[in-house]
């Protein structure tokens, strides 16, 4: 009987004797499968058949253990994305929140202390923080603000760097526009202190001027209305102050950039005599001698503060200024005004700090001779001023004094041995 068995019966049968465990139990059932394939006898034909079957559960049934797996990756992965995303709703939920003191590496913040930033704008929220961390990076941000639609122009004035540069308007005017029509642009600004006691004298001095000239009238006294008996008043531009002084009028009205347009600023008191000035011709010889910073020759009679400033009959020019009626160029106007001290407001000791502002001071610094005025003494402020001009005078050198030294220490050269006083 069992010499009559066949070949393909013996296959079989040693086929289906491999272990069901061995489809699963290890890396390598699929070459045991193949082994016990080699040692059946009979027709192969059956026996692959029979062998593709057990490969095919191999293939198709993996192990408990891999599902674990498998789930528990995807449990990781699902995870950490909620992570995330509750991570990212919360942290915009807090605007506010400030940046805490850390050091990061200098690759991610070069050159940035966030520690003096925080400490310093504490009070700012992070997005105030970060805007002011771009404007100190400058350059560095250029390549990140190119893929940003948002503007950021740190070398735009500050507070305008969220402007396109060719909106941005920095400098202004004193031209009156109406509601149509262009209007008239005076190339030169003169500027008077005024009491309405004064009118007089000032209307005189006024119609020296042609209407090349802005003319602007600080009040000291409140009273405006006043002078509209006079026709050029309707064309001036008045402000008013009471018991200011010409040089906080200057301080906080003329600044550089308001008075930007024109070609000189006369910046001049109430009591001048102008008999013998006419302002065109004045113009013509500042021109003429390249002069950034001067004033009308004083008449030798009047009350004269140096007498550097006394007319000379022989010369259309000599050196020296002082501040009763001092003119300035555009250029020099700029620096003059940053010299001026917010709260010395009588302007004591800039006569000799003038020449700071030009360069060469000798030849930029004059008196006019040829055009001069007479000084009329009028004490509108009156002798209980006097002490506080003094004490001004010397805060004003002391201050200069000090700036000097602090700038030649922090360059690391010796001062010059001259000084303001």
């Amino acid at each position: 009987a069992n010499q009559s068995r066949s070949p393909i019966a013996d296959a079989g049968h040693a086929a289906a004797a491999v272990p069901f465990s061995v489809r699963c139990s290890s890396a390598n059932c699929c070459r045991r499968l193949l082994v016990t394939a080699a040692a059946a006898a009979g027709c192969p034909s059956p026996l692959l058949l029979l062998l593709s079957t057990r490969l095919l559960q191999c293939s198709t049934l993996p192990s408990r253990a891999n599902m674990r797996k498998a789930n528990e990756a995807m449990r990781l992965i699902v995870t950490t994305f909620i992570g995330v995303v509750f991570g990212f709703f919360f942290g915009v939920s807090f605007p506010t929140l400030q940046l805490t003191k850390m050091n990061l590496p200098s690759s991610f913040l070069p050159s940035i202390d966030l520690t003096y930033i925080e400490d310093k704008y504490s009070g700012l929220s992070t997005q105030a923080l970060l805007n002011v961390w771009s404007s100190l990076k400058g350059r560095d941000t250029s390549t990140h603000r190119a893929t940003d639609s948002k503007i950021w122009i740190p070398t735009n004035p500050r507070g305008a760097e969220r402007l396109p540069p060719g909106i941005v308007a920095s400098e202004s005017d004193f031209y009156l526009r109406r509601l149509w029509g262009l209007p008239s642009e005076p190339r030169y600004l003169v500027t008077f202190t005024v009491g309405y006691d004064q009118k007089d004298n000032i209307d005189k001095a006024v119609k020296k001027f042609s209407e090349n000239f802005t003319i602007l009238l600080f009040h000291y006294d409140g009273r405006t209305t006043e002078w509209n008996e006079f026709e050029w008043s309707k064309r001036a531009i008045h402000v008013s102050a009471r018991k200011q002084t010409k040089w906080w009028y200057a301080k906080r009205f003329l600044h550089p950039d308001i008075v930007a347009l024109y070609d000189y600023i006369f910046i001049w008191d109430e009591d001048l005599g102008v008999d013998n000035f006419d302002a065109e011709e004045y113009i013509k010889l500042v021109r003429k001698h390249g002069l950034d910073i001067s004033q009308p020759g004083l008449a030798p009679n009047s009350g004269l503060t140096w007498q550097m400033t006394k007319r000379r009959d022989d010369t259309e020019v000599h050196k020296f200024v002082e501040i009763m009626a001092p003119v300035f160029s555009r250029d020099a106007w700029r620096c003059v005004w940053h010299m001026i001290q917010n709260d010395l407001v009588h302007g004591w000791g800039l006569d000799f700090a003038l020449r700071k502002c030009v360069e060469p001071a000798h030849e930029k610094i004059g008196v006019v001779d040829a055009q001069w005025i007479v000084h009329q003494t009028v004490p509108t402020l009156g002798n209980q001023v006097r002490e506080r001009c003094k004490r001004e005078l010397t805060m004003f050198q002391d201050r200069m004094v000090v700036a000097e030294r602090a700038y030649f220490k922090a360059v690391g050269i010796d001062p010059p041995n001259s000084t303001t006083r």
